[in-house]
Protein backbone atom coordinates (compact mmCIF):
# COMPACT_ATOMS: atom_id res chain seq x y z
CA UNK A 1 0.00 0.00 0.00
CA UNK A 2 2.45 2.67 1.08
CA UNK A 3 4.28 1.62 -2.39
CA UNK A 4 1.03 2.69 -4.30
CA UNK A 5 0.56 5.62 -2.30
CA UNK A 6 4.62 6.49 -3.34
CA UNK A 7 4.28 5.74 -6.46
CA UNK A 8 1.29 7.81 -7.30
CA UNK A 9 2.73 11.24 -5.57
CA UNK A 10 5.55 10.52 -7.64
CA UNK A 11 3.73 10.22 -10.92
CA UNK A 12 1.41 13.52 -9.75
CA UNK A 13 4.72 15.38 -9.03
CA UNK A 14 5.89 14.38 -12.30
CA UNK A 15 2.79 15.62 -14.23
CA UNK A 16 2.87 18.79 -11.87
CA UNK A 17 6.51 19.36 -13.55
CA UNK A 18 5.58 18.40 -16.74
CA UNK A 19 2.96 21.38 -16.67
CA UNK A 20 5.39 24.22 -14.83
CA UNK A 21 7.53 22.99 -17.09
CA UNK A 22 5.63 23.73 -20.18
CA UNK A 23 3.95 26.83 -18.58
CA UNK A 24 7.70 28.10 -18.95
CA UNK A 25 8.81 27.37 -21.87
CA UNK A 26 5.67 27.23 -23.71
CA UNK A 27 7.30 30.50 -26.38
CA UNK A 28 10.44 28.15 -27.01
CA UNK A 29 8.14 25.11 -27.22
CA UNK A 30 6.06 26.75 -29.42
CA UNK A 31 9.20 28.47 -31.76
CA UNK A 32 10.60 24.83 -32.28
CA UNK A 33 6.86 23.27 -33.12
CA UNK A 34 6.41 26.34 -35.72
CA UNK A 35 10.40 25.42 -37.69
CA UNK A 36 9.78 22.37 -37.73
CA UNK A 37 6.34 22.81 -39.57
CA UNK A 38 8.02 25.36 -41.72
CA UNK A 39 11.19 23.09 -42.52
CA UNK A 40 8.50 19.97 -43.57
CA UNK A 41 6.03 21.86 -45.55
CA UNK A 42 7.36 25.36 -46.86
CA UNK A 43 8.40 24.65 -50.77
CA UNK A 44 6.94 20.77 -50.30
CA UNK A 45 5.10 18.93 -53.47
CA UNK A 46 2.79 16.68 -52.45
CA UNK A 47 2.89 15.24 -56.52
CA UNK A 48 6.63 14.00 -56.15
CA UNK A 49 6.12 11.96 -53.14
CA UNK A 50 2.97 10.20 -55.51
CA UNK A 51 3.41 7.23 -57.46
CA UNK A 52 2.97 7.50 -61.38
CA UNK A 53 -1.08 7.24 -61.90
CA UNK A 54 -4.22 9.65 -61.46
CA UNK A 55 -4.77 11.61 -58.17
CA UNK A 56 -7.98 13.34 -56.88
CA UNK A 57 -7.26 16.04 -54.43
CA UNK A 58 -10.83 16.82 -52.72
CA UNK A 59 -10.27 20.74 -52.49
CA UNK A 60 -13.92 21.47 -52.02
CA UNK A 61 -16.51 18.67 -51.23
CA UNK A 62 -19.85 21.17 -50.46
CA UNK A 63 -22.17 23.60 -51.62
CA UNK A 64 -22.88 27.23 -51.08
CA UNK A 65 -23.87 25.97 -47.56
CA UNK A 66 -22.21 26.87 -44.67
CA UNK A 67 -20.20 23.09 -43.48
CA UNK A 68 -17.25 23.15 -41.38
CA UNK A 69 -15.56 20.28 -43.31
CA UNK A 70 -16.35 21.53 -47.00
CA UNK A 71 -15.74 24.20 -49.39
CA UNK A 72 -17.39 24.85 -52.12
CA UNK A 73 -17.25 22.17 -55.52
CA UNK A 74 -13.55 21.86 -56.42
CA UNK A 75 -11.44 18.83 -57.33
CA UNK A 76 -7.56 18.85 -58.21
CA UNK A 77 -6.15 16.09 -60.69
CA UNK A 78 -2.63 14.86 -61.18
CA UNK A 79 -2.30 12.67 -64.15
CA UNK A 80 1.25 11.96 -64.38
CA UNK A 81 3.18 14.77 -64.17
CA UNK A 82 -0.13 17.00 -65.58
CA UNK A 83 -1.96 18.91 -63.40
CA UNK A 84 -5.69 19.84 -64.09
CA UNK A 85 -8.17 21.67 -61.37
CA UNK A 86 -12.06 20.72 -61.96
CA UNK A 87 -14.69 23.52 -60.56
CA UNK A 88 -13.12 26.61 -58.46
CA UNK A 89 -15.50 26.99 -55.90
CA UNK A 90 -14.88 29.16 -52.89
CA UNK A 91 -12.30 27.95 -50.35
CA UNK A 92 -11.08 25.75 -52.77
CA UNK A 93 -7.29 27.43 -53.52
CA UNK A 94 -6.67 27.57 -50.03
CA UNK A 95 -7.16 23.65 -49.25
CA UNK A 96 -4.95 23.05 -52.09
CA UNK A 97 -2.16 25.18 -50.92
CA UNK A 98 -2.96 23.38 -47.84
CA UNK A 99 -2.40 19.87 -49.68
CA UNK A 100 0.78 21.08 -51.31
CA UNK A 101 -0.87 20.61 -54.42
CA UNK A 102 1.48 21.70 -57.39
CA UNK A 103 -0.56 24.84 -58.23
CA UNK A 104 2.01 26.81 -60.35
CA UNK A 105 1.89 23.50 -62.98
CA UNK A 106 -1.89 23.93 -62.95
CA UNK A 107 -2.44 24.18 -67.19
CA UNK A 108 -6.09 24.20 -67.37
CA UNK A 109 -9.47 24.68 -65.15
CA UNK A 110 -12.30 22.64 -65.98
CA UNK A 111 -16.05 23.96 -65.34
CA UNK A 112 -18.90 21.74 -65.04
CA UNK A 113 -20.90 25.08 -65.57
CA UNK A 114 -21.51 28.38 -64.62
CA UNK A 115 -23.52 28.31 -60.87
CA UNK A 116 -22.01 30.54 -58.71
CA UNK A 117 -20.60 28.12 -56.25
CA UNK A 118 -18.44 26.11 -58.69
CA UNK A 119 -16.78 29.26 -60.16
CA UNK A 120 -16.88 31.51 -56.84
CA UNK A 121 -13.08 30.83 -55.73
CA UNK A 122 -11.82 31.08 -59.85
CA UNK A 123 -10.10 34.96 -59.16
CA UNK A 124 -8.16 33.67 -56.35
CA UNK A 125 -7.16 30.38 -58.15
CA UNK A 126 -6.02 32.19 -61.19
CA UNK A 127 -3.82 34.82 -58.72
CA UNK A 128 -2.31 31.84 -57.01
CA UNK A 129 -1.32 29.74 -60.21
CA UNK A 130 -0.62 33.14 -61.62
CA UNK A 131 2.30 33.89 -59.15
CA UNK A 132 3.06 30.44 -57.97
CA UNK A 133 3.40 29.38 -61.51
CA UNK A 134 5.08 32.55 -62.58
CA UNK A 135 2.99 32.80 -65.56
CA UNK A 136 3.92 34.36 -69.20
CA UNK A 137 0.30 33.67 -70.18
CA UNK A 138 -3.15 33.63 -68.80
CA UNK A 139 -4.11 30.45 -67.78
CA UNK A 140 -6.83 28.36 -69.82
CA UNK A 141 -10.20 28.14 -68.43
CA UNK A 142 -13.04 25.61 -70.18
CA UNK A 143 -16.19 25.01 -69.65
CA UNK A 144 -19.96 25.72 -71.49
CA UNK A 145 -21.09 28.61 -73.15
CA UNK A 146 -20.79 32.05 -71.05
CA UNK A 147 -17.41 30.65 -69.84
CA UNK A 148 -15.66 33.96 -71.34
CA UNK A 149 -17.79 36.26 -70.13
CA UNK A 150 -17.15 34.80 -66.53
CA UNK A 151 -13.50 34.68 -67.00
CA UNK A 152 -13.13 37.92 -68.34
CA UNK A 153 -15.41 39.35 -65.57
CA UNK A 154 -12.77 37.80 -63.13
CA UNK A 155 -10.11 39.31 -64.86
CA UNK A 156 -11.62 43.07 -64.57
CA UNK A 157 -12.37 42.70 -60.82
CA UNK A 158 -8.47 41.58 -60.23
CA UNK A 159 -6.51 43.74 -62.78
CA UNK A 160 -6.27 46.46 -59.81
CA UNK A 161 -4.51 44.12 -57.46
CA UNK A 162 -2.41 42.53 -60.15
CA UNK A 163 -0.93 45.80 -61.14
CA UNK A 164 0.14 46.06 -57.70
CA UNK A 165 1.53 42.75 -57.17
CA UNK A 166 4.04 42.93 -60.42
CA UNK A 167 4.85 46.51 -58.83
CA UNK A 168 5.55 44.93 -55.39
CA UNK A 169 7.63 41.18 -56.35
CA UNK A 170 8.76 42.41 -60.28
CA UNK A 171 7.78 41.04 -63.27
CA UNK A 172 9.46 38.15 -63.21
CA UNK A 173 7.88 36.62 -60.41
CA UNK A 174 4.42 38.15 -61.49
CA UNK A 175 4.38 38.96 -65.14
CA UNK A 176 1.40 40.70 -66.01
CA UNK A 177 1.26 38.96 -69.53
CA UNK A 178 1.09 36.01 -67.47
CA UNK A 179 -1.88 37.31 -65.26
CA UNK A 180 -5.54 36.13 -65.22
CA UNK A 181 -7.81 33.33 -67.35
CA UNK A 182 -8.69 32.80 -71.03
CA UNK A 183 -11.96 31.30 -71.45
CA UNK A 184 -12.28 28.88 -74.12
CA UNK A 185 -15.54 27.28 -74.79
CA UNK A 186 -16.44 23.59 -75.00
CA UNK A 187 -19.52 22.88 -77.54
CA UNK A 188 -19.99 19.25 -77.49
CA UNK A 189 -22.76 17.89 -80.26
CA UNK A 190 -26.37 18.38 -80.53
CA UNK A 191 -28.86 15.70 -78.83
CA UNK A 192 -28.89 12.55 -76.20
CA UNK A 193 -25.87 11.06 -75.57
CA UNK A 194 -23.69 14.40 -76.05
CA UNK A 195 -19.56 14.18 -75.24
CA UNK A 196 -16.56 15.26 -77.24
CA UNK A 197 -13.06 14.08 -76.19
CA UNK A 198 -11.04 17.69 -75.42
CA UNK A 199 -7.84 16.61 -74.98
CA UNK A 200 -5.97 13.21 -75.94
CA UNK A 201 -2.26 13.58 -75.39
CA UNK A 202 0.45 10.85 -74.21
CA UNK A 203 -1.88 8.27 -72.72
CA UNK A 204 -4.23 11.48 -70.88
CA UNK A 205 -7.76 11.60 -72.29
CA UNK A 206 -10.70 13.97 -71.15
CA UNK A 207 -14.16 13.39 -72.08
CA UNK A 208 -16.49 16.56 -71.71
CA UNK A 209 -20.23 14.84 -71.67
CA UNK A 210 -23.63 16.95 -70.49
CA UNK A 211 -25.53 16.03 -67.77
CA UNK A 212 -29.35 16.75 -66.92
CA UNK A 213 -29.10 20.17 -64.19
CA UNK A 214 -32.36 21.82 -66.15
CA UNK A 215 -32.61 24.89 -66.13
CA UNK A 216 -29.10 25.34 -66.40
CA UNK A 217 -27.89 24.37 -69.88
CA UNK A 218 -25.56 23.16 -71.02
CA UNK A 219 -23.77 21.73 -67.91
CA UNK A 220 -21.09 19.00 -68.09
CA UNK A 221 -19.94 15.99 -66.17
CA UNK A 222 -15.94 14.80 -67.41
CA UNK A 223 -14.09 11.98 -66.93
CA UNK A 224 -10.38 11.11 -67.03
CA UNK A 225 -8.85 8.30 -68.53
CA UNK A 226 -5.17 7.80 -67.87
CA UNK A 227 -2.67 4.56 -68.50
CA UNK A 228 -5.59 2.17 -67.30
CA UNK A 229 -6.91 4.00 -64.61
CA UNK A 230 -10.03 6.05 -64.63
CA UNK A 231 -12.61 8.51 -62.70
CA UNK A 232 -15.86 10.41 -63.53
CA UNK A 233 -17.06 13.90 -62.06
CA UNK A 234 -20.46 14.27 -62.48
CA UNK A 235 -21.07 17.94 -61.80
CA UNK A 236 -24.60 18.75 -61.12
CA UNK A 237 -26.80 16.41 -62.01
CA UNK A 238 -29.89 14.43 -61.75
CA UNK A 239 -29.52 10.90 -62.38
CA UNK A 240 -28.45 10.70 -66.45
CA UNK A 241 -28.29 7.96 -68.40
CA UNK A 242 -25.67 9.86 -70.64
CA UNK A 243 -23.18 9.81 -67.46
CA UNK A 244 -23.75 6.09 -67.05
CA UNK A 245 -22.80 5.20 -70.46
CA UNK A 246 -19.78 7.59 -69.99
CA UNK A 247 -18.47 5.82 -67.08
CA UNK A 248 -18.50 2.59 -68.28
CA UNK A 249 -15.97 0.45 -65.98
CA UNK A 250 -14.88 3.60 -64.45
CA UNK A 251 -12.80 3.01 -61.40
CA UNK A 252 -14.24 5.79 -59.02
CA UNK A 253 -17.19 7.67 -59.83
CA UNK A 254 -17.24 11.34 -57.90
CA UNK A 255 -20.95 12.10 -58.13
CA UNK A 256 -22.67 14.79 -56.26
CA UNK A 257 -26.36 13.78 -54.05
CA UNK A 258 -28.58 15.90 -52.40
CA UNK A 259 -30.84 13.70 -49.86
CA UNK A 260 -34.55 14.89 -50.19
CA UNK A 261 -35.59 13.65 -46.56
CA UNK A 262 -33.04 15.91 -45.14
CA UNK A 263 -33.72 18.38 -47.31
CA UNK A 264 -37.21 18.13 -46.41
CA UNK A 265 -36.81 18.40 -42.72
CA UNK A 266 -34.87 21.60 -43.67
CA UNK A 267 -37.55 23.03 -45.91
CA UNK A 268 -40.17 22.45 -42.95
CA UNK A 269 -38.28 24.02 -40.57
CA UNK A 270 -37.85 27.11 -42.64
CA UNK A 271 -41.68 27.24 -43.29
CA UNK A 272 -42.80 26.62 -39.95
CA UNK A 273 -40.68 30.19 -39.10
CA UNK A 274 -42.04 32.29 -41.27
CA UNK A 275 -38.91 32.04 -43.75
CA UNK A 276 -41.17 31.21 -47.05
CA UNK A 277 -38.15 32.51 -49.56
CA UNK A 278 -35.86 29.88 -48.06
CA UNK A 279 -38.41 27.32 -48.11
CA UNK A 280 -38.79 27.93 -51.36
CA UNK A 281 -34.89 27.94 -52.68
CA UNK A 282 -35.14 24.50 -50.79
CA UNK A 283 -37.94 22.89 -52.22
CA UNK A 284 -36.39 24.04 -56.19
CA UNK A 285 -33.16 21.93 -55.44
CA UNK A 286 -34.95 18.94 -55.08
CA UNK A 287 -35.77 18.80 -58.98
CA UNK A 288 -32.12 19.34 -60.11
CA UNK A 289 -30.12 17.04 -57.71
CA UNK A 290 -29.53 13.49 -57.46
CA UNK A 291 -30.95 11.52 -54.12
CA UNK A 292 -27.73 9.70 -52.85
CA UNK A 293 -29.57 6.27 -53.83
CA UNK A 294 -30.17 7.70 -57.74
CA UNK A 295 -26.04 8.23 -57.68
CA UNK A 296 -25.35 4.60 -56.31
CA UNK A 297 -27.79 3.33 -59.00
CA UNK A 298 -25.94 5.02 -61.69
CA UNK A 299 -22.48 3.76 -59.93
CA UNK A 300 -24.14 -0.02 -59.98
CA UNK A 301 -24.74 0.44 -64.35
CA UNK A 302 -22.24 2.18 -64.82
CA UNK A 303 -20.04 -1.12 -63.57
CA UNK A 304 -18.10 1.45 -61.21
CA UNK A 305 -15.96 0.15 -58.75
CA UNK A 306 -16.28 2.58 -55.80
CA UNK A 307 -18.93 6.02 -55.29
CA UNK A 308 -17.16 9.14 -53.41
CA UNK A 309 -20.09 11.29 -52.79
CA UNK A 310 -18.98 15.22 -53.22
CA UNK A 311 -20.93 18.06 -53.38
CA UNK A 312 -23.36 16.43 -50.65
CA UNK A 313 -26.73 18.30 -49.35
CA UNK A 314 -27.25 19.13 -47.07
CA UNK A 315 -23.86 20.16 -45.32
CA UNK A 316 -22.82 17.02 -42.83
CA UNK A 317 -20.72 18.70 -40.53
CA UNK A 318 -20.63 15.93 -38.06
CA UNK A 319 -19.36 12.31 -39.09
CA UNK A 320 -22.20 10.49 -37.49
CA UNK A 321 -24.65 12.02 -40.43
CA UNK A 322 -22.72 9.66 -43.13
CA UNK A 323 -24.33 6.58 -42.11
CA UNK A 324 -28.32 8.29 -42.44
CA UNK A 325 -26.91 10.08 -45.53
CA UNK A 326 -26.03 6.70 -47.72
CA UNK A 327 -28.41 4.19 -45.82
CA UNK A 328 -30.39 3.88 -49.31
CA UNK A 329 -27.21 4.06 -51.19
CA UNK A 330 -25.55 0.97 -49.80
CA UNK A 331 -28.77 -1.00 -50.92
CA UNK A 332 -28.28 0.10 -54.48
CA UNK A 333 -24.42 -0.41 -54.61
CA UNK A 334 -22.36 -3.09 -53.62
CA UNK A 335 -19.06 -1.44 -53.61
CA UNK A 336 -16.98 0.69 -51.35
CA UNK A 337 -18.97 4.47 -50.90
CA UNK A 338 -16.86 7.36 -49.04
CA UNK A 339 -18.58 10.64 -48.15
CA UNK A 340 -15.89 13.03 -48.42
CA UNK A 341 -14.71 15.97 -47.26
CA UNK A 342 -11.92 18.36 -48.06
CA UNK A 343 -8.31 16.92 -47.72
CA UNK A 344 -9.28 13.48 -49.18
CA UNK A 345 -6.86 12.30 -51.63
CA UNK A 346 -8.12 9.28 -53.77
CA UNK A 347 -4.60 7.82 -55.64
CA UNK A 348 -4.71 4.95 -58.69
CA UNK A 349 -1.33 4.20 -59.58
CA UNK A 350 -0.68 3.34 -63.39
CA UNK A 351 -1.45 0.29 -64.73
CA UNK A 352 -3.17 -1.07 -61.17
CA UNK A 353 -6.19 -2.02 -59.68
CA UNK A 354 -5.55 -0.16 -56.49
CA UNK A 355 -7.60 2.56 -55.02
CA UNK A 356 -5.53 4.36 -52.21
CA UNK A 357 -7.12 7.04 -49.65
CA UNK A 358 -5.13 9.34 -47.69
CA UNK A 359 -5.10 12.74 -46.03
CA UNK A 360 -4.03 15.43 -47.90
CA UNK A 361 -3.77 18.03 -44.86
CA UNK A 362 -0.94 15.79 -43.03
Amino acid sequence: MKWFVRSLVGAICLVVLAVLGFQLFKTQIAEIAFKKAIEANVGRDASTELPDGLHVFICGAGTPLPDPLRAGPCLGVIAGDRVFVFDAGSGGTRNLTRMRFPLGRTERVYLTHLHSDHMDGLGELLMQVWVNGQRAEPLPVSGPRGVDEVVSGFNAAYRIDGTFRTAHHGAGIANPAGRGGLGETITLPAGPGSRAVVLDENGLKITAFSVSHAPVEPAFGYRVDYKGRSVVISGDTIYDPNLVAISQGVDVLFHEALDPEMVGAMHDAAAAKGADHLAKILDDILTYHAPPVDAARAATEAGARQLVFYHTIPPLPSHLLNDYYVRDAKKAFDGKITVSEDGMVFSLPADSNAINRHDGFK
